[in-house]
C-alpha cells in the first residue's frame, strides 16, 4: 500500500505539469492515464455515451440464445474481445461500466473514495428490511460500512492475528481427512470421492455439524436464485416464486448463524458467572469487544459463514482437479511437501514459509478460477475519469478481472494450469500487474476473510498430498466453470484418493 501511495503522489504531481490534452491522449497502459476530474474539464473528455457496448436485444441473444446466461465469466472475454477494454452494457434498470484490463481496474480503484461501494444489491437490502435486520458489510455503506469493517478486520486481516487460527484449522483438516478416507474405502474401487466440490463445503463446518447440510443448501439456494431476483423488478414478486424462495433461503441462513452466536453467548455467560475467563477466538472477540450489536454479529457472521463455503471449496476442488490431471505438477508439489515435514510430520506456519510451489499452485488455481469472476464500485464520493472518460457520480463500474486473469497480455498461454509462473526464478513472466489476479477482490472492500481461507487451502492442501496421490476417474471429461454468482464447477468433479505407503 506504500508503494500505491507513493506511486499516487507522483502522478498527481505529474499531472500538475502536464496538460490535460496530453493526458488524454495517452495510451490507456499507461498509468498516468488516470487523470482526476478536480484537475480537467469534462468538456476535453469523452462520455460514456460514446462508449461501445452491446444493446438491451443483443444482451438478451447473448444471456439466453447463445447460452451465456451462466456463463457471466466467459461473456466478460467475448465482449472485451467484440468492444475493447471498456465498454457499456445495460440491461433492465443496470447500466455498467465494464473495465477488463489491469491497468484500467487499478483507476478505478484510486478513485473509489474513502468508502467505496462494491456494488448495490438492493434484494439483499430489500430482505433485511423486510426483516428488520442489521445491514452487513454487503449492503452497508459510507461511515457505517467503516465502522463494521474497522471493527472486523484486525482480527482476520492481520497475518499474526490469522496465524492463531492454525490449530483450530488442523482439527478441520483432520476431520475432512477422516471423511475423504471414509467415503473412498467406502465406494465400488475402494479409492474415488463422488462430487468432491459438494464434500469440501462442509470443509470449515465442524462447529455447526447438525446444521451444515441446510446451511450448505441455503447458501445454494440463495446464489442461485440471487440473479433471478435482482432481473425482476418488485412488482413481479407476487407473481414468481423467486422472492418468496429466496427469502426462505435467506430465513436459514440467518436462523443458523444466530443458533450459532446465541450457543455461544450462553456459553460466554455461564463463564463469567464462573469467574472463568473468556476462551475463544472470532466469535468471542466480536462478542466481547462491543464494538458491534448483537444485530450486526448475527448478519457479520451470517456474511462469512456464507463467503467460507464457495471460497476454499471450489478452489480446493479446482486444485485437486488439476493436479489429478497434471502428475508433474502434482509430483513436484508432493516433494516439496515431504522434504518440508517428512514422515507425515504436521505442518505448522513457519513450514509454509518454505513451500513456495504450494503457494505458487494456490495463486494459479485463483487466477483460472476466481471466486467470483467480477467484482463492482459504485462510485458515490465524486466523478471520475477512467481510460479516457469522464464518468459521473453513481457510476456503476464492473471489474472483469476474470477477463484479466486469462488475458494473454498479462499470462501467455493464459488456459494452461502453470503455477512455476508464479516463481520468480522459472518465470520470464514473473512481474504481473498488481491487479492483473484479485481473486479476493481489491481496496479496502477486499475479501475480509482472505487470510484465514488462504490457510485453510495450504494446510488442506498439503496434508491431502501427505496422505493421497490424486488421479482422475477412468473416462472422466474436461469440466468447465459456471458462474452462479461465484464461479463453480459445471458438472461432479470426481476424483480418486490412492493411499501413499
Amino acid at each position: 500500500m506504500a508503494a500505491c501511495s507513493t506511486l499516487r503522489l507522483a502522478v498527481r504531481h505529474c499531472r500538475k505539469i502536464a496538460s490535460v490534452q496530453q493526458l488524454c491522449v495517452r495510451n490507456v497502459k499507461s498509468r498516468d492515464s488516470n487523470l482526476h476530474p478536480a484537475e480537467a474539464s469534462p468538456k476535453n473528455l469523452k462520455r460514456m455515451d460514446e462508449l461501445p457496448g452491446p444493446s438491451l436485444l443483443n444482451t438478451v441473444y447473448w444471456l439466453f440464445v447463445k447460452g451465456y446466461a451462466d456463463k457471466s465469466h466467459a461473456l466478460q472475454v467475448e465482449h472485451k474481445r467484440l468492444y475493447g477494454p471498456i465498454w457499456r452494457s445495460q440491461f433492465g434498470p443496470f447500466d455498467i461500466i465494464n473495465v477488463a484490463t489491469a491497468d484500467l481496474i487499478s483507476q478505478v480503484i484510486r478513485q473509489e473514495g474513502r468508502y467505496p461501494v462494491r456494488t448495490e444489491l438492493p434484494h439483499w437490502k430489500e430482505y433485511q428490511d423486510l426483516r428488520g435486520q442489521a445491514y452487513g458489510l454487503h449492503v452497508g455503506t459510507g461511515a457505517e460500512w467503516y465502522r463494521m469493517r474497522t471493527a472486523l478486520n484486525p482480527k482476520m486481516l492481520k497475518l499474526r492475528e490469522a496465524l492463531a487460527y492454525a490449530p483450530i484449522i488442523h482439527e478441520v483438516v483432520s476431520d475432512l481427512l477422516q471423511r475423504v478416507e471414509r467415503l473412498r474405502s467406502r465406494s465400488q474401487d475402494e479409492c474415488t470421492v463422488c462430487d468432491l466440490a459438494s464434500e469440501l463445503y462442509k470443509f470449515g463446518f465442524e462447529e455447526i455439524p447438525t446444521e451444515t447440510l441446510r446451511f450448505i443448501a441455503a447458501v445454494n439456494n440463495m446464489l442461485t436464485l440471487s440473479e433471478s431476483v435482482l432481473f425482476f423488478p418488485r412488482w413481479t414478486r407476487k407473481i414468481f416464486p423467486f422472492w418468496k424462495q429466496f427469502v426462505q433461503a435467506w430465513d436459514d441462513l440467518y436462523d443458523i448463524a444466530q443458533n450459532l452466536i446465541d450457543r455461544k453467548v450462553k456459553r460466554m455467560e455461564e463463564q463469567v458467572q464462573r469467574g472463568e475467563q473468556l476462551e475463544g477466538m472470532y466469535l468471542t472477540y466480536l462478542l466481547s469487544t462491543n464494538t458491534l450489536s448483537l444485530s450486526e454479529v448475527y448478519i457479520t457472521i451470517t456474511e462469512l459463514l456464507l463467503g467460507g463455503v464457495d471460497t476454499t471449496s471450489n478452489t480446493m476442488s479446482w486444485t485437486l482437479y488439476h493436479l489429478a490431471r497434471d502428475p508433474e505438477v502434482q509430483n513436484r508439489l508432493y516433494q516439496e511437501v515431504v522434504s518440508v515435514c517428512p514422515d507425515r510430520r504436521l505442518p505448522t506456519t513457519e513450514d509454509l514459509n518454505r513451500m513456495l510451489y504450494l503457494k505458487a499452485v494456490i495463486k494459479e488455481t485463483l487466477r483460472l478460477y476466481p471466486v467470483v469472476p467480477g467484482n463492482g464500485r459504485l462510485i458515490v464520493e465524486n466523478e471520475v475519469v477512467v481510460g479516457g472518460y469522464w464518468f459521473p457520480k453513481q457510476t456503476q463500474f464492473h471489474l472483469c478481472h476474470y477477463a484479466v486473469s486469462h488475458d494473454e497480455n498479462e499470462f501467455p498461454d493464459a488456459e494452461a494450469f502453470i503455477p512455476e509462473r508464479w516463481l520468480r526464478a522459472e518465470s520470464s513472466h514473473f512481474h504481473h500487474h498488481p491487479y492483473s489476479s484479485i481473486p479476493f477482490g481489491v481496496g479496502v472492500r477486499a475479501c475480509v476473510g482472505r487470510r484465514v481461507a488462504e490457510l485453510e487451502m495450504y494446510f488442506a492442501l498439503f496434508r491431502l498430498l501427505q496422505h493421497y496421490k490424486v488421479c482422475p476417474v477412468d473416462g472422466s471429461s474436461d469440466i468447465q466453470p459456471k458462474t452462479r454468482t461465484v464461479l463453480i464447477p459445471s458438472k461432479p468433479i470426481n476424483l480418486r484418493f490412492i493411499p501413499r505407503t
